[in-house]
C-alpha cells in the first residue's frame, strides 16, 4: 500500500507512514503501531508492517524522521528517547489516534518497535496503547515510574546483545513489581537487532560478524510470543 499522511503530528503537521491493511475481509481490525529503528522506514520495516496485516492487523509504521530525514532528526529522536518525552511521543500519538479513528479499526491498538522504536515502544506501553511488543529497546533512566500504569507488554532480547546486559532481567523486575502483565524473553543465541532481517547493506556484514544482526530461530519464536499475545490483549 502507498505512503499515506497521518495528520496532527508534533513534528509535522502530516507524517509519511506505510499502512498495510489485512488482504481478506472488510474489518474492523485491531490495530498496530510499528515503530522503526534508528535507520528509519526502511523496507524491512515495511515487510514487518505487512507481515502484521497478514496476521490480521491493521498496521501502521509512521515516519518519525518525516520532518527532515535521519541525518537531521536522529539526534533530536533520540535524546527524546533518553528523557521520555518529545515530538517523537506525540508523532506516536498521532498514529496511535489514526489507526484508532479509522472506521476499519476495532478502536484497540498496540504498539511493537525495534531497537531505537523498541524503547519508544516500551515507554508507549504507559501512553494508552491496549498491549506493546519492545524487541531489544532499551529501559528508560527510571524504568519504575515510566512503567506506571502500562498495558501487557510482550518484550524480546538477545542474550548475545553488549548493548543491553541485563536489560531483559531488570524489566521484568520492574513489570513483576509493577504488577503489569508480561512476557519477557532473552534468547541465548541472539544479539542485537535479531528479528531484522538484513536491511543495513554494507553494515549488516560487521553485524553479523559481531554475533548481531538477524537470527532465524529466535526472530520466528518472538513473532509466534508476539502474536499469541496480541491476540488475547487486542483480539
Amino acid at each position: 500500500m502507498p505512503i499515506v499522511a497521518v495528520p496532527g503530528g508534533a513534528s509535522a503537521p502530516e507524517l509519511d507512514a506505510h499502512l498495510a491493511v489485512p488482504p481478506v475481509g472488510s474489518g474492523p481490525w485491531p490495530g498496530v503501531v510499528v515503530l522503526h529503528e534508528a535507520f528509519g522506514l526502511t523496507s524491512d520495516i515495511r515487510q514487518i508492517t505487512d507481515r502484521f496485516a497478514s496476521a490480521g492487523y491493521l498496521a501502521l509504521a509512521p515516519d518519525l524522521y518525516t520532518a527532515g530525514g535521519a541525518l537531521r532528526c536522529l539526534k533530536g529522536t533520540f535524546a527524546s528517547l533518553m528523557r521520555g518525552s518529545g515530538k517523537p511521543f506525540g508523532d506516536i500519538e498521532a498514529a496511535r489516534a489514526y489507526l484508532a479513528g479509522r472506521e476499519d479499526c476495532t478502536g484497540k491498538v498496540g504498539v511493537v518497535g525495534f531497537c531505537m522504536g523498541g524503547g519508544f515502544a516500551l515507554v508507549a506501553a504507559a501512553r494508552g496503547f491496549d498491549a506493546a511488543a519492545p524487541n531489544y529497546g532499551h529501559l528508560p533512566k527510571d524504568p519504575l515510574e515510566a512503567l506506571r500504569g502500562a498495558c501487557p507488554v510482550v518484550a524480546s532480547y538477545g542474550r548475545r546483545d553488549p548493548s543491553l546486559r541485563g536489560a531483559a532481567a531488570r524489566l521484568e523486575e520492574t513489570l513483576d513489581e509493577l504488577g503489569v502483565e508480561h512476557d519477557v524473553v532473552e534468547y541465548p543465541g541472539a544479539g542485537h537487532s535479531f528479528m531484522n532481517r538484513d536491511n543495513f547493506g554494507p553494515v549488516d556484514v560487521l553485524l553479523r560478524i559481531g554475533g548481531l544482526g538477524f537470527h532465524e530461530p529466535s526472530a520466528e519464536d518472538a513473532w509466534d510470543r508476539i502474536l499469541r499475545f496480541f491476540a488475547v490483549h487486542l483480539g
